[in-house]
């Protein structure tokens, strides 16, 4: 059986810095969520992509955020392990 394995994925950089993620440390946890997310997020459009699944119900002149907003906090904060409760 061919088993298809990357090892390695590039992201945009962050300042002058280079960010790669490597898939070679074992069995290891980090906070890599929100990086992955803004990543999948600018290469298919997830985040505006899932919002046009919500309808607008909003007296518009009381819109403080878009709909796209709290969907993108809301799919970060999971992204970070996050719970409702635990959000500030």
């Amino acid at each position: 059986m061919t088993e298809c394995t990357q090892s390695s994925f590039e992201f945009s950089g962050a300042w002058s810095r280079a960010v790669v993620a490597r898939f070679d440390g074992g069995k290891i946890t980090s906070d890599g969520g929100g990086l992955l997310l803004r990543e999948v997020d600018r290469r298919i459009g997830l985040l505006g992509r899932l919002s046009k699944g919500f309808l607008e119900g909003r007296e518009q002149s009381r819109v403080r955020h878009s709909v796209r907003e709290m969907v993108s906090q809301r799919v970060y904060a999971a992204g970070a392990g996050l719970r409702g409760s635990e959000r500030s």
